[in-house]
């Protein structure tokens, strides 16, 4: 009988032990399969551009958000609407959609499975109009129920393959003297990137968006790529406003194509750019802007950009006018559809394989970050550090209370490194698999001791008696 046992115990620890590592396999690099359809290569960052397999991949599309960017409603959980819409996402030939609000108790399988057959990904903000870090008082909305939210909308969307990335936070810092949110900024974006590396998701790229404010714009974008490797973003986004129609030339309409202005400055720039909204309404758009945003002058820095936005919201910017389940596309809509069809980047654009992280920026007028200086961060919330281990569960949804004043605050400045993956790795996702095998292995070779090696013997010899009465 321990013989038998043996034998069966030692076969279900060597099954463990053989298929955890290709569930690992099939968790860090494609979840989503099941749910999102597979048809599109999940995306990776590559030096500062971002890339579709070995294909350089282009941001081409807009901001969508039915209902306003501030109103608490998903379009991704709304089936009916988000089928709508896709018919006209493929008429403007766009390959992403920004959501900058979502519900990450719904569920989302159906739209983004109908968003990737259309071949489109998506570009999320995990930030709630109540569950955000507050720029009037940064310090208490850094908490740990803040950081449940945002980790159960990474929880929502990490399983499915176009899920392109996921913005850290909005135009938080709006003018010179809301630079002080920015290391609860980069604390958040080194806690997403420390949590989906921690629950053994695939590598998906965290950022920022940033408003259009060019005083401090450039400092911020250095910010969030200087110091540790935990503490850099995977890309920088800003939006952009300043170039107005008419005018097709690079080298004179606003700040994007000034060659000693945006493109130069960040021409040593080491992580993927790109507009996360853009589209001047000054003039008639007629997105002149696209033909160089996607030329051979400006792709070796910038890869793409969301043009703001899709419905029409009450200031002016919308494509298209939404009535119950009819649209109706605005003059604008057929002249991006035009410039983006023929304005299609080949190739690798020249960018730029590596680079060096940027240097963090110094405190001056337009810069006031004082309570953090360099490397400097807050700590994660004690109350947040277990989600690394155990996942945040479900969250709030858009029925929450809100985090702002809920308390669990950080009260501590982290160590350079600690939102390392490693430094949580034995109670998350990837490491509870190898965690899995090793113990399988003990299994095998301690807990049973010597008793596998006996029954081995005992069914050899059994074999070869049994082969012999043959």
């Amino acid at each position: 009988m321990k013989c038998a046992i043996a034998i069966v115990a030692a076969a279900a620890a060597l099954a463990s032990a053989v298929a955890t590592p290709a569930e690992l396999v099939a968790r860090s690099s494609s979840s989503a399969t099941a749910t999102s359809s597979g048809s599109l290569p999940t995306v990776t960052v590559k030096g500062n551009a971002f890339f579709a397999g070995d294909n350089r991949f282009y941001i081409r599309g807009v901001d969508y958000q039915p209902g306003g960017s501030s109103g608490a409603a998903d379009p991704i959980a709304n089936v009916a609407g988000c089928t709508r819409d896709i018919v006209e996402f493929k008429k403007l030939g766009i390959n992403t959609v920004r959501v900058y609000t979502v519900d990450n108790t719904a569920n989302h399988d159906q739209c983004m499975a109908a968003l990737a057959v259309a071949g489109i990904y998506l570009a999320l903000d995990v930030n709630t109009p109540h569950y955000a870090i507050n720029r009037a008082d940064p310090a208490p909305s850094y908490n740990s129920e803040y950081l449940q939210s945002v980790f159960a909308t990474i929880d929502a969307f990490a399983k499915y393959d176009n899920t392109l990335l996921f913005f850290s936070g909005n135009e938080v810092i709006n003018d010179d003297n809301t630079t002080n949110c920015a290391p609860y900024v980069k604390a958040v974006t080194r806690d997403m990137k420390q949590y989906i590396g921690s629950r053994g998701y695939r590598s998906i790229p965290v950022g920022y968006s940033a408003a259009d404010v060019e005083s401090n714009r450039y400092e911020m974008a250095s910010y969030m790529n200087c110091g540790t490797a935990d503490q850099r973003s995977d890309f920088f986004a800003f939006n952009d406003y300043s170039w107005c129609d008419p005018s097709s030339s690079y080298t004179i309409s606003g700040r994007l194509s000034s060659r000693t202005s945006s493109v130069a400055q960040y021409s040593n720039y080491s992580i993927p750019l790109f507009l996360s909204e853009y589209g001047c309404i000054k003039n008639a758009r007629n997105f002149e802007e696209v033909a160089s945003l996607y030329g051979t002058n400006m792709t070796p820095v910038y890869s793409g950009g969301l043009v703001y936005e899709y419905s029409e919201e009450g200031n002016h910017f919308g494509l298209v006018q939404i009535s119950g389940s009819s649209v109706t596309e605005a003059s604008d809509f057929a002249a991006l559809a035009t410039e983006l069809s023929q304005n299609q980047p080949s190739g690798d654009g020249g960018y730029k394989s590596s680079g060096s992280p940027s240097t963090c920026p110094a405190q001056s007028s337009t810069w006031e970050v004082t309570a953090f200086t360099g490397e400097e961060l807050p700590a994660i919330p004690s109350g947040a550090a277990a989600y690394m281990k155990n996942g945040a569960g479900t969250g709030p949804g858009l029925s929450g209370s809100g985090s702002m004043s809920a308390g669990g605050s950080s009260t501590g400045t982290a160590t350079p490194g600690s939102g390392s993956v490693t430094a949580v790795a034995s109670g998350g996702g990837s490491s509870a698999s190898a965690s899995s095998s090793s113990a399988a292995q003990a299994l095998v070779a301690g807990e049973l001791g010597f008793a596998p090696l006996v029954c081995g013997v005992l069914v050899l010899v059994s074999s070869l008696v049994g082969a012999a009465l043959l």
